[in-house]
């Protein structure tokens, strides 16, 4: 062989490990622990507001707005909001987002109710959970009736940070190891937090800047329904929601 085909053979192989390790990159598998246990991840929605609000359904009461701003989602409530993603979610999932609470001096600009629900049913609508969306209307009282867990982050103008799971019939017991008060578990203004949401299996965690906030053993958990951003007089934007799908390894 000679000095210019061994040249040529070794440029060639450089280019093909180059390729190799490019796509092995790009395939790469995600995995989140749970408990000890390691799991795959697949990516089953990444939503970057490029289609408005398409995703999205809006209960609210009078005087708030929603709408996607800067391609983010903006949330400017003055007495109640539920923002429902579309898409019924089910089996072991990871939900994630970027939310910022906004304090600069607007009418709604208040430090509190950083909430939301997930894997959401109406027990008088099993098939649709928007059936009642207008009935609701963005009151908080009116979501009593559906079977959903529920996290409710700064309520109370930024004085509790609780957990609950929501049984269907008006009932919402709370855990006195999910109802936190210290001020490590509130809010801060202009900040942007990280949301993390486990639903696998019977473990139901949620988690703010990987910091575990709720951790809760369901003997019947709630294994399907819907996720829905909740707050009330508050002023905020979510950006970079994704679903992840967990596969055991």
């Amino acid at each position: 062989m000679n000095k210019s085909n061994y040249s040529k053979i070794i440029h060639y192989f450089v280019i093909l490990v180059f390729l190799m390790g490019t796509l092995s990159c790009g395939n790469k598998i995600k995995t989140i622990t749970v408990k000890g246990g390691v799991l795959n991840t697949k990516l089953l929605y990444n939503e970057t507001f490029s289609d408005g609000m398409e995703n999205w359904l809006v209960e609210q009461m009078p005087n708030g707005k929603v709408a996607v701003k800067d391609g983010k989602l903006e949330i400017d409530d003055e007495a109640g909001c539920t923002v429902w993603f579309k898409n019924k979610l089910s089996g072991s999932i990871v939900i994630e987002y970027d939310v910022f609470i906004i304090q600069n001096g607007g009418a709604n600009d208040r430090v509190s109710d950083l909430n939301c629900f997930w894997m959401a049913n109406d027990p008088e609508n099993p098939t649709n959970l928007f059936a009642n969306a207008e009935k609701r209307g963005g009151k908080f009282s009116n979501y009593d009736g559906l079977k959903l867990y529920y996290m409710g982050v700064g309520g109370n103008d930024n004085k509790t940070t609780r957990f609950r799971r929501y049984v269907g019939n008006g009932e919402r017991p709370l855990l006195p190891e999910h109802d936190l008060k210290d001020a490590k578990f509130m809010l801060e203004p202009n900040k942007t937090y990280h949301i993390k949401i486990v639903a696998h299996d019977s473990i139901i965690q949620y988690y703010r800047d990987n910091v575990l906030l709720a951790d809760f053993v369901d003997k019947a958990p709630y294994t399907s329904g819907y996720f829905g951003l909740r707050t009330v007089k508050n002023h905020m934007t979510v950006d970079n929601f994704k679903v992840y799908q967990l596969i055991s390894k």
